[in-house]
């Protein structure tokens, strides 16, 4: 059996300002924008080069999805960036002023710090160790 996550949905308030964060800021490439309604579209955001997984940019619709804009997992980091550059990385969120909770601080499973997306959803920024 082969399976795999391709997408998960990230409830946001607004398609444009979350574009505009996750391709400007974190250099994300936008792959779809389609508008399936007046007041809804289908867009997907992915790192660079990632052949797996993707975010589907979700504007939250009721009440209830506004609520957990920024808190989709309860205050628990909720997203898992792994990187080939760290530095390079890490420099790029201090040059678009994106908040660093916690790091960089080296761990036994590499480089690593926390960080707050624009509806302070938290990341981990991750470079694994180089295998020997």
């Amino acid at each position: 059996m082969h399976q795999s996550l391709i997408q998960i949905a990230l409830v946001v308030n607004d398609y444009d300002e979350a574009i505009q964060f996750y391709t400007q800021k974190l250099q994300f490439d936008l792959v779809e924008d389609t508008k399936l309604s007046e007041t809804k579209r289908w867009v997907v955001v992915k790192p660079k080069g990632e052949k797996g997984a993707a975010l589907l940019l979700a504007k939250a619709a009721s009440e209830e999805q506004k609520r957990s804009i920024g808190n989709q997992t309860g205050g628990r980091v909720f997203l898992f960036l792994h990187t080939d550059n760290f530095d390079r990385d890490y420099k790029n969120l201090l040059h678009h002023h994106i908040k660093i909770i916690n790091g960089p601080r080296e761990e036994a499973y590499g480089k690593v710090l926390v960080f707050e997306d624009l509806y302070g959803n938290l990341w981990d920024l991750i470079e694994p160790p180089t295998p020997m």
